[in-house]
């Protein structure tokens, strides 16, 4: 089963991606230059690898977690999936977990990948 994550931010979209099932692998992530832009390239990603179930993460707790939650199930909905199982996981940590985890292995730039592998983490985590 070909499944992908992706981390939504305001910015930046990670993506990361699993075909076997059990390794996952970070993706370039995709800069977001406005919603429409970003739910296109994400659709036009899925699509080229034939991905089967996505797997968004979703921030529980928090003083902002209704707000988020309420835009990233409005982006996922832009996406127009029709053949693709959505499933919602917890990302909470994750981007914190992500920068411990590329301490001393790369800096910290706004590229995208400290995302994608966020969105590594998160699906991870549902597996």
């Amino acid at each position: 089963m070909k499944i992908a994550s992706i981390d939504v931010g305001l910015k930046r979209i990670g993506v990361a991606i699993c075909l076997d099932g059990k390794i996952v692998f970070p993706q370039d992530a995709i800069l977001r230059k406005n919603r429409n832009q970003a739910a296109r390239e994400v659709k036009e990603f899925l699509l080229e690898w034939e991905i089967e179930t996505l797997v968004v993460g979703l921030p529980k707790g928090g003083s902002s977690e209704e707000e988020m939650e309420r835009r990233i199930k409005h982006f996922v909905a832009l996406l127009e999936l029709e053949n693709i199982t959505i499933a919602y996981q917890d990302e909470q940590g994750s981007s914190f977990e992500a920068k411990e985890l590329t301490k001393g292995v790369f800096r910290h730039k706004r590229d995208g990948k400290i995302d994608s592998i966020a969105a590594k983490i998160i699906l991870e985590r549902w597996l």
